[in-house]
């Protein structure tokens, strides 16, 4: 039987470093750390997500600011707001919601964020500091930095002569997440949907990343005995087991038969999904620790 890996409490652990920092810094220089988060429209999910990350900043004692545009904002008042954004010294990080209405270039926005204020580390400025290994002066995107959080948790700093599997290629997650296991030792295969025979590649994995947001695609047939689950999908299916119209949370991994085979894995909800807000907040504190030239915390 597995064991499972408490994303709820490694977050808890993350917020509580970030809390101090945070307090250390405004004792020390000041200097309170500040978040501005941009949402465009009138999304529920992303509405819920916003209201999530704020609440947690203002817990961490964040200067928490939120900018709600309509749904109909032009490309250029979004530009002008996150360019205003940038040049505010009280802001350490910007992050705007996303997805943005479809009439919106995103990467755009994106890539107009001043990379040292990017707390979603999506600008190329700090996938390309990832890419060429280096972790010390850029920001990592929240999801991948927090699965790799961990993935340590369980197999430590280094991580030579394992294998690692990713399934999914993404900018946001498979990309950045490949980089990080390459840079602490693994040997690392990204997989997705055009490779052949993946249940056999995912077999050889003595830790296995699924973030390709198919429910329960990965089996218990697909994993090497032992092996480390990183599930990072999250999907809600029908379950007419709990009535009519009732539903339920489900990750890439069908957790139930794959629990017997693995040695560690995280559940959904409840595994990585604590990790991408926590690590948001670590990402501004780091970033305001910047700003004063100040000793980064570590996480």
């Amino acid at each position: 039987m597995a064991k499972m890996i408490d994303g709820k409490r490694a977050a808890a652990a993350v917020i509580e470093t970030v809390k101090a920092a945070a307090s250390r810094l405004e004792q020390t220089k000041g200097v309170r750390t500040g978040l501005a988060v941009v949402i465009v429209g009138d999304d529920p999910a992303s509405h819920t997500y916003v209201g999530a990350k704020g609440r947690m900043a203002k817990e961490c004692g964040f200067n928490s600011v939120q900018h709600t545009l309509p749904a109909e904002t032009t490309q250029d008042e979004l530009t002008k707001l996150v360019q205003s954004l940038n040049e505010d010294p009280s802001i350490h990080g910007i992050l705007v919601q996303l997805p943005l209405p479809k009439h919106l270039n995103s990467d755009a926005i994106i890539q107009s964020i001043r990379p040292d204020k990017d707390v979603d580390g999506l600008h190329v400025v700090n996938a390309g500091k990832l890419a060429t290994g280096d972790l010390t002066t850029g920001l990592i995107s929240c999801t991948p930095a927090g699965a790799m959080l961990l993935v340590r948790s369980i197999h430590g700093e280094d991580l030579s002569g394992l294998n690692a599997v990713v399934i999914g290629r993404s900018n946001l997650f498979g990309k950045p997440m490949a980089q990080l296991l390459l840079n602490a030792n693994a040997t690392v295969t990204t997989a997705h949907s055009r490779t052949k025979n993946l249940s056999s590649v995912a077999r050889g994995a003595d830790i296995l990343v699924a973030a390709v947001g198919r429910p329960e695609m990965v089996k218990a047939n697909w994993i090497k005995p032992g092996a480390t689950v990183i599930d990072v999908g999250i999907s809600r299916i029908a379950a007419p087991e709990r009535g009519e119209g009732k539903s339920r949370l489900v990750g890439d991994v069908a957790y139930g038969e794959v629990l017997q085979n693995a040695g560690a894995i995280t559940p959904v909800p409840g595994g990585v999904g604590p990790m991408t807000i926590a690590m948001l907040m670590a990402n501004t504190v780091v970033a305001a620790h910047r700003t004063c030239g100040m000793i980064l915390p570590e996480f």
